[in-house]
């Protein structure tokens, strides 16, 4: 069993650009990959490769392995688990509310593959048992997309359905999220920039 962790830092998370500049963006998701990394160790997930375009913001990465491949995401992952032979995880790398627990509990399937659906139609989480025999599509509504892989090639799937390891940081109001149920560095971070303002029943963000 490995995990792979697909990173990017250069100009990440552009929709959190009405909230965060760039420099504070790069900082946060690195800050979120640190503590997926820390998550996936705490499950007992020994193996952890970073597939990532580029070097900046892994420099100085001793936690997980860095592997290099500029090509487009699903390229890439592919290329990945078609060297890949053990079980494999993916996990997003803006997954600040994912516990050990939930990692715990989505390896331990019985099923082929297991599928942790994200907002909008998203995947965050993809376990594999045989890497051989899938391909990943992210991008649009890749859940369903990845359901349909699985059927279509004969393999069996169940849904890991949860708040926490669905609720992936991309737009402001995820950060509500954060501050309202997260823990740790990435959580931190966004405490020391926001407070959370009810009004008219809505809860938002106020700059500190």
């Amino acid at each position: 069993m490995k995990a792979v962790i697909p990173f990017k830092k250069a100009s990440a998370k552009s929709r959190l650009s009405p909230v965060l500049t760039r420099e504070e963006r790069e900082e946060f998701v690195e800050l979120m990959l640190n503590q997926v990394i820390d998550t996936l160790k705490e499950a007992g997930i020994e193996t952890i490769d970073i597939l990532s375009p580029s070097m900046y913001g892994l420099e100085n990465m001793k936690k997980a392995n860095v592997l290099l491949d500029k090509d487009d995401l699903n390229e890439a992952l592919n290329r990945y688990l078609e060297q890949a032979e053990e079980p494999v995880i993916i996990f997003m790398a803006d997954l600040p509310l994912l516990s050990p627990k939930h990692v715990k509990e989505i390896i331990s399937t019985k099923k082929d593959i297991c599928i942790v659906p994200g907002k909008g139609g998203g995947t965050n989480a993809l376990f594999i048992r045989d890497p051989s025999n899938y391909r990943v599509r992210y991008y649009g509504s890749s859940f369903l997309t990845h359901c349909s892989i699985a059927a279509d090639s004969g393999q069996n799937f169940e849904i890991y359905d949860s708040f926490f390891a669905g609720t992936d940081i991309d737009e402001p109001e995820d950060l509500v999220e954060l501050l309202i149920h997260g823990r740790g560095p990435a959580k931190d971070y966004i405490d020391r920039k926001f407070k959370i303002e009810v009004s008219r029943g809505r809860v938002g963000l106020i700059p500190l």
